[in-house]
């Protein structure tokens, strides 16, 4: 693609590509402590890298941050506002699975816990958005 003024190239910008993953276990899901900036509780997930699925970047951040396979992988909504992330623009295809076993933190998460819908910490990016999407749905879909 070429400026229309100038005929020079233009590099084009895009959004970044993310996944997070909703983890229930019994009802309740998997969050982590992220050790890296910016700080805060938040679903698993990270970065989709060249060559990889979606969905494989999912269960692979999943597996990273919290130890769990996840099963029955689907995916739920694709995020994207601008500021979602301070660091820069991204798009986050967020998934929804279940596992088996307590999460423990690994990669880049200091901490990971299970929470109810009700004890939710405080939350980083735009998690608190999607974590209340979830459990409407989960409560419309009669989960």
């Amino acid at each position: 693609m070429n400026c229309p003024n100038c005929q020079h190239p233009i590099q084009p910008r895009n959004p970044v590509p993310t996944v997070d993953t909703i983890i229930d276990i019994d009802g309740r899901i998997v969050l982590i402590k992220r050790a890296n900036p910016p700080l805060g509780w938040a679903l698993p997930g990270g970065f989709v890298d060249y060559g990889e699925s979606f969905e494989q970047a999912a269960l692979r951040e999943a597996r990273e941050e919290t130890g769990l396979d996840v099963l029955e992988l689907a995916q739920f909504h694709t995020y994207s506002d601008p500021h979602r992330d301070p660091r820069m623009h991204t798009a986050s295809t967020v998934f929804v699975g279940v596992a088996h076993g307590l999460p423990a933190a690994g990669d880049d998460a200091a901490e990971a816990a299970l929470f109810g819908k009700d004890e939710l910490p405080e939350l980083a990016f735009d998690h608190a958005r999607i974590i209340a999407d979830y459990f409407r749905w989960k409560e419309k879909n009669g989960g």
